[in-house]
């Protein structure tokens, strides 16, 4: 280890001292590693790399101060995975994509704190073929959804899939919609948040709404509602991170379960009621559907991933009635 990094933060991250300051991040990186410019910069184009809280640039030049992630399991193992057994909901596949749902409690990928049993360790068991498709430690992974979080992903098979889902994703030409159930009822039933995010400034693992922020954009619209909560439906014009779940808490309207940013409303309420919000173990919110042209002959395809028991089950016991959700057209997957 050399005399521009503090590593006395941890095995996993650490702050660039003012000696690496004017330093290329990719320079900096194979001194810190002792390996080649050319192995780092896969490294950081692949996601293994974090300077704050986001992905960067190998010419990324250092001001000294920041504070650099890595995950030295896929570092170490140049990014292969070992397959693990696990059961995966497959709704769609074919040769170049997967379609699956997602249980709520799995991890998508490997990061700080998890390196085994995830979706990514799965999908390796179950598809071999994708440990070459994608970057290290993220097997065919284009996109993902938090650990609490339940739904649709798309998975890709091929390096053409991979490339062509990714673009897809960044210039915003994938449909995604969810479903959560909200403290209260929004008014107007539908609209649109438009309010940038931020990395919380001291809260690290949390985002905030900061005018400093990345542009964020979410539609919703009220498909149900009780004297309690709504269940709504959200579509994202952008992909930040946590951006429904910082968005909803904004409008005055958070997810019911939410550990980070919900809030116990269900204290206000008589006792005989408020066990169906205190139990409930885990943020309300389903990635639904998902829409985008097929990679292969750039078809219009959309898939749904049904919501789960325990969603059904919470509208049930707050609203009396199923879950108010439109049925798919035939030509829908």
């Amino acid at each position: 280890m050399t005399g521009t990094s503090d590593r006395r933060a941890g095995p996993d991250r650490w702050r660039v001292l003012p000696q690496g300051a004017g330093q290329r991040l990719d320079t900096y990186l194979a001194t810190v590693y002792g390996t080649s410019r050319n192995q780092v910069a896969k490294w950081i184009r692949s996601g293994v790399v974090l300077v704050g809280a986001r992905t960067a640039k190998p010419s990324l030049k250092l001001e000294g101060g920041e504070w650099i992630s890595c995950e030295p399991l896929l570092i170490s193992q140049d990014g292969v995975l070992e397959p693990e057994p696990g059961t995966l909901r497959i709704l769609y596949q074919d040769e170049s994509l997967i379609i699956l749902d997602k249980d709520a409690d799995l991890v998508v990928h490997p990061g700080a704190g998890r390196q085994s049993g995830t979706l990514a360790h799965r999908l390796l068991a179950h598809f071999p073929e994708i440990g070459e498709v994608g970057g290290p430690g993220r097997p065919g992974i284009v996109h993902r959804l938090d650990k609490g979080t339940s739904g649709i992903m798309v998975v890709a098979r091929t390096v053409e899939a991979y490339q062509a889902l990714s673009k897809a994703f960044a210039e915003r030409r994938v449909d995604k919609k969810y479903l959560a159930i909200v403290f209260g009822a929004p008014s107007p039933f539908e609209g649109l948040i438009d309010a940038a995010i931020a990395r919380h400034p001291q809260q690290r693992k949390e985002m905030t709404i900061s005018a400093r922020g990345r542009p964020a954009r979410t539609a919703y619209r009220t498909l149900g509602s009780t004297d309690e909560a709504a269940l709504l439906e959200l579509s994202l014009e952008t992909g930040r991170t946590h951006q429904i779940r910082v968005h909803l808490k904004h409008l005055g309207h958070p997810i019911i379960g939410d550990p980070v940013y919900g809030e116990a409303r269900w204290k206000n309420l008589p006792k005989k009621r408020q066990k169906v919000f205190r139990e409930f173990p885990r943020p309300a919110l389903h990635a639904w559907r998902l829409a985008f042209r097929h990679p292969a002959d750039g078809s219009q395809v959309e898939f749904r991933a049904v919501p789960p028991g325990d969603l059904t089950q919470l509208w049930q016991s707050l609203s009396g009635e199923g879950l108010p959700l439109e049925e798919p057209d035939s030509a829908d997957s």
